[in-house]
């Protein structure tokens, strides 16, 4: 009862805010230079099945709107969950909803989370994009099929053995006796580690202190990577890593979380050597700056079946080790899928490592003890802390997507719809998208194209908006270079062909040598175009883009763009919109 009453008096203060917000005077922002700005949001990313959240929401509306503001971007995963949530999710959205029409302000719902795909995997983990592994061997033991691959053997990874502060078996080190040094005090195993310190000082153009080792490797394996760090003051824990490059692509692209001052913690990375038969693997950081941080007893490990993918799309085969003998799933072997994939704490969820699943070998098997086979299968790779991304050549994805806008287009009716295709980062390795034969670009002009005939679909008539950066070669689509874990080079490149005249670009390429080329791109489509400004920084960075706007055709609109919640400027950047 507590909680309930709680929970009224909440919502009595978040309609409260509202309802005063809508007799507020509302000052609109004149043209700035020769725009005329009809679309001026405020970018709202939220949960609002929290009721707290719900409050926090109806405030800021209740702000943008006195500020002069005309519409939402409302971000919440929840859109994809609507069949899984108390009854009370759907009320929460019905009070943001009618908040707005009080205020007078557009909710454009964000929908179709390609790039960022947690949500829509929320649904089936098993539509994640996976990286193929390739005959990688494995052996029956005590009833169960364990990995045994040993080829990956780095050196020294608890710095035992060193000349004065050089580490033996790595390359190199960055500057031994002025920022890596051996350790002898402090260890987490054995009686050395790798501590780094004095960054600042002696490397102060990058703020790099690093260790690197080259390293074999067979094509098309997966692995898993672990060691320990300690930190003390370590102004830069966010920017250090474990890093494995492969020519001029990187392999590994999980962020782990390390704090700035903690005592011993394991942390974790795997990668796929793709094609690649060397590798470079580093430890350290990049962009760092003062206080120390440790290293110890990094450990390699094959990655075995964790966050395996299962569908027909990823197929799973295993073979004796001649190859001549494939086994029979159910009657060889079981148990060959993981549970925890996309499943860690809620489901959405992934992580980049976790205990593995068992495989057994039943009574019957034509499996011995001891036998070893091969087992080639496809896996999700964490990019982050933990994105994932879904494939675009799977029907299902397609299925999931027409749900979203089914359920969103019922209980919002918004005047439009804003399709998350951003930072797509994995793509082009499984089994169904080889099969299509279609360079990635290619796959991702047709996926916007059916996704923007799914919203017209079931909101015909409605105004359908898209992220720029996917489509845009003067950012994620150049026409050469490699883009995280997407097959090919120059991979996006063509994906705006998938673009048609009546989809806005909701542009956030602010980079003042890039913004106006990529302005006149999506002119020359005859899009038309709103800009994500802000991004955290200072409002009156908007002024120089509209500028700059101002030389282009078709720029309707300004998103005020926060990713860290900040609504502090909210009304700065509003005015900044007037000067």
């Amino acid at each position: 009862m507590r909680h309930a009453a709680t929970d009224r008096r909440r919502g009595l203060l978040a309609t409260l805010l509202a309802a005063l917000a809508a007799t507020a005077p509302v000052a609109v922002p004149q043209a700035a230079g020769a725009l005329t700005l009809r679309h001026r949001w405020v970018y709202l990313s939220t949960n609002l099945l929290v009721e707290t959240n719900v409050a926090r929401a109806l405030a800021v509306m209740a702000r943008a709107a006195r500020a002069g503001y005309t519409g939402i971007a409302l971000a919440d995963s929840k859109f994809m969950r609507w069949d899984t949530l108390p009854d009370r999710y759907a009320k929460h959205v019905a009070r943001v909803r009618a908040a707005a029409a009080r205020l007078k302000l557009d909710v454009i719902p964000c929908v179709m989370p390609i790039g960022y795909s947690s949500a829509l995997l929320s649904r089936d983990p098993n539509l994640a994009e996976g990286l193929p592994v390739k005959d990688a061997p494995f052996v029956v033991r005590k009833g169960r099929l364990v990995p045994v691959d040993d080829s990956l053997k780095p050196a020294n990874g608890s710095f035992e053995v060193y000349h004065t502060h050089r580490p033996a078996g790595w390359n190199w080190a960055d500057k031994p006796g002025r920022i890596t040094f051996i350790d002898t005090r402090v260890a987490r195993h054995g009686r050395a580690s790798l501590r780094m310190q004095n960054i600042t000082r002696e490397s102060r153009l990058h703020g790099n202190a690093r260790v690197m080792q080259t390293l074999k490797v067979t094509p098309y394996r997966y692995w898993h990577l672990s060691v320990w760090v300690k930190t003390r003051d370590f102004s830069a824990a966010e920017n250090a890593k474990v890093l494995v490059l492969a020519g001029n692509r990187t392999l590994t692209h999980h962020r782990p979380y390390i704090m700035r001052t903690q005592d011993w913690k394991q942390i974790h990375v795997t990668f796929n050597s793709l094609e690649h038969k060397e590798v470079r693997l580093y430890l350290g950081v990049w962009s760092g700056k003062g206080g120390t941080i440790w290293w110890d007893d990094l450990r390699v490990e094959p990655g075995g079946l964790v966050n395996l993918v299962r569908r027909s799309g990823a197929p799973l085969t295993v073979t004796s080790e001649d190859g001549k003998t494939t086994y029979v799933e159910g009657r060889d072997f079981t148990g060959a899928r993981d549970p925890k994939l996309g499943n860690i704490g809620y489901k959405g969820h992934f992580n980049v490592w976790h205990d593995r699943p068992d495989v057994t070998v039943p009574e019957g098997s034509r499996l011995a003890e001891g036998q070893r086979v091969r087992i080639s299968y496809y896996h999700v790779p964490i990019v982050g802390r933990s994105q994932v991304m879904c494939c675009m050549n799977e029907p299902g994805v397609y299925k999931a997507l027409d749900w979203q806008i089914a359920q969103v287009h019922k209980h919002l009716a918004p005047p439009g719809y804003f399709m998350q295709h951003d930072e797509i980062r994995v793509h082009g390795w499984d089994a169904s998208c080889r099969a299509r034969g279609l360079a990635p670009g290619q796959v991702l002009a047709d996926n916007v194209r059916r996704c923007a005939q799914i919203i017209r679909k079931h909101a015909p008539g409605k105004d359908v908006y898209v992220w720029s950066d996917m489509f845009d070669p003067h950012h994620n689509a150049p026409s050469s270079g490699t883009y995280y874990l997407v097959r090919g080079d120059g991979p996006w490149h063509g994906s705006w062909k998938g673009l048609d005249k009546n989809i806005t670009i909701v542009n956030w390429n602010s980079r003042p040598s890039r913004r106006l080329p990529s302005m006149r791109h999506f002119e020359a489509l005859g899009c038309k175009q709103i800009l994500a400004g802000y991004y955290d920084g200072t409002p009156a960075a908007i002024k120089a883009w509209l500028s700059d706007a101002a030389q282009v055709k078709g720029v309707v609109g300004v998103m005020y763009t926060t990713w860290r919640h900040r609504y502090d400027d909210l009304e700065e950047f509003a005015a900044r919109l007037r000067d």
